[in-house]
């Protein structure tokens, strides 16, 4: 458990793994925070240094007071990094964490060895930000069940929801008090607002460094077609399809995901000669 000062905030941040080993950084979706990736510790401390970060108004770092943009979160990565004198670093990024790394790669390439984002799109299109709009609609309410009901079904695939119908229950009646709690809800609305000019198209061409797009088939939120869009406009992708998972694969499938990640961060570059 470590903390460091940002801009006078409190900025929290866990480090697991031998520093001799390859550092990769994961960010959080929206609703995640370091605590979301326990299940994964284990597995990539064995081949990492992993490095896992709460944005502001996420986990137990700093909630603001007053509205910002994406570019706050990029410059709290660096700032990060900074502190802990890294040079060059891996990244994976999830949703909303995603489009942060991809926003970090553009501004800071020279720190990115190698980049994956999971269900990640170039901008906020309509249909995203609609959707951003539900939620913030959902939490003026101050009513955790119908806030529950707005986000987080949509988030699985209709096949796992249904398969996990009783953990799904039981998980709501964990989330209720979060969800009902006013400075969580106004710490969503400011996230989800930070989001709404989240905007890469014009610098995805200048992106030159290996990247993995990953796509989960079932995806409600950030559908195929927002990372076939990545794919065929950044240079050096490469683009993975995960069947029958929604915008949360990590948990649908996490072998696959941890493979993925593993795989990608670790195999050297292989140059053949015919």
């Amino acid at each position: 458990m470590s903390i460091f000062k940002y801009n006078n905030q409190d900025i929290f941040y866990e480090i697991d793994g031998d520093s001799k080993k390859p550092k990769l950084l994961i960010l959080n979706g929206i609703m995640m925070s370091t605590r979301s990736w326990i299940p994964f510790v284990d597995t990539f401390k064995e081949h990492f240094q992993l490095i896992r970060l709460d944005f502001f108004d996420q986990g137990q770092s700093a909630k603001l007071d007053h509205p910002y943009t994406q570019q706050i979160q990029i410059d709290l990565i660096k700032a990060l990094l900074d502190e802990l004198n890294i040079k060059k670093i891996n990244i994976v990024g999830i949703s909303y964490g995603g489009e942060v790394a991809i926003l970090f790669a553009c501004f800071y390439q020279e720190y990115v060895n190698r980049l994956m984002l999971f269900n990640s799109s170039a901008y906020t299109n309509p249909w995203l930000k609609d959707i951003g709009d539900g939620w913030i609609k959902a939490g003026s309410t101050r009513d955790g069940s119908f806030y529950y009901k707005t986000t987080i079904p949509v988030i699985y695939s209709a096949k796992y929801y249904e398969e996990k119908i009783e953990w799904m229950q039981q998980r709501e009646k964990v989330l209720l008090p979060i969800f009902s709690n006013p400075l969580f809800l106004d710490a969503m609305e400011r996230l989800t607002r930070s989001a709404e000019s989240f905007d890469v198209r014009d610098k995805l061409k200048n992106l030159d460094l290996p990247v993995m797009i990953v796509t989960a088939d079932q995806d409600n939120l950030t559908p195929k077609k927002d990372q076939e869009y990545l794919y065929k406009n950044i240079k050096n992708a490469n683009w993975v399809i995960i069947p029958e998972v929604g915008h949360a694969s990590m948990y649908e499938n996490p072998s696959m995901f941890t493979t993925l990640i593993t795989g990608f961060f670790l195999i050297k570059e292989i140059n053949y000669k015919i």
